[in-house]
């Protein structure tokens, strides 16, 4: 007899900003709170631009479109900083 696994990865299901963390809370119950400065492009953001988000793919990635930036969740858990930011955090 064999069974099958499935990994379901989480996904987001809200998203916030505030002046120096992004937190988005994800399907299985977990909040990931990062630093804000590992996201260059929200960190130098407006708190109007930042709080304009979308969910991508049914929560799979984030978009804000006045910042041009996109973060999936699976690069939040992996613990990865936009390309920007990894530099100053290497």
């Amino acid at each position: 007899m064999s069974s099958f696994m499935f990994r379901v990865e989480p996904k987001a299901v809200t998203v916030s900003c505030s002046d120096d963390e992004l937190r988005v809370s994800l399907t299985d119950g977990r909040t990931l709170s990062v630093p804000l400065a590992w996201f260059p492009r929200l960190a130098h953001a407006s708190a109007s631009e930042r709080a304009d988000c979308e969910l991508l793919g049914d929560g799979e990635g984030i978009h804000w479109p006045q910042v041009d930036e996109d973060i999936s969740v699976a690069g939040l858990l992996a613990g990865q900083p936009s390309i920007e930011a990894r530099n100053v955090f290497a």
